[in-house]
């Protein structure tokens, strides 16, 4: 076990989450106007949900006085800060770039995944249950999709329409959306329900994998 108390910011995240929710619906006012989006609204909707379900799981993760799950969510937390600035840079870059820089793209997911791998390690060596790895992972994860999520619906207020692709398929997909606007718009909508649907989940794979890996040999 660590020494001192865990420190499992679970009211940062949820003020965080809150805080998304509230820009989320700032953004997308007027409302009526969501259901003209594709999927007959679920791409605003979609965000609004996993928001919502990660502040209840987030309150139910830290329901617990078990000294070994409160310092593995701790582990995962303050990594989690750190993979949440590796993924802002990711949005940053999304956005200056217009999603040109692949490659840099590609990196910097691959270094958030290996800290929510590390998340995982450190949560299973300072709670002595492999098994905890997976949420220490996830909950690394959930944090830092919840900053990336913050990023992107702070740059979707400053973000100028994506520009016109040469790929015919993306043309294509373009002209069913609508214009550029729209298109930026839904972009940035389905990164952030990316984000806050499949991190948790590919975080809490990697974090047990990495806690059985790292695990103490007898």
């Amino acid at each position: 076990m660590g020494t001192g108390a865990p420190i499992t910011l679970r009211t940062p995240l949820i003020l965080l989450a809150a805080a998304n929710l509230a820009f989320l619906g700032m953004r997308l006012w007027p409302w009526p106007e969501v259901f003209s989006l594709p999927g007959n609204g679920t791409t605003g909707f979609d965000p609004a949900i996993c928001l919502g379900v990660q502040i209840g799981l987030i309150l139910w993760m830290n329901h617990t006085n078990n000294e070994g799950t409160l310092w593995a969510l701790s582990a995962g937390s303050i990594i989690g800060v750190l993979a949440g600035c590796v993924l802002v840079a990711y949005v940053a870059l999304d956005t200056v770039s217009a999603g040109q820089a692949g490659s840099v793209q590609a990196g910097l997911l691959a270094a958030a995944l290996i800290l929510w791998g590390i998340a995982g390690w450190r949560g299973a060596r300072l709670s002595g249950i492999t098994g905890l790895g997976a949420l220490s992972g996830a909950r690394s994860a959930m944090a830092s999709s919840l900053m990336a999520c913050a990023a992107i619906l702070v740059s979707m207020f400053f973000a100028a329409p994506r520009p016109v692709t040469q790929d015919p398929w993306k043309q294509y997909e373009g002209l069913a959306i609508g214009n550029q606007a729209t298109q930026t718009l839904v972009h940035s909508l389905n990164m952030a329900t990316g984000f806050l649907l499949i991190g948790p989940m590919v975080g809490a794979m990697a974090g047990l994998l990495c806690a059985f890996i790292g695990r103490k040999r007898p």
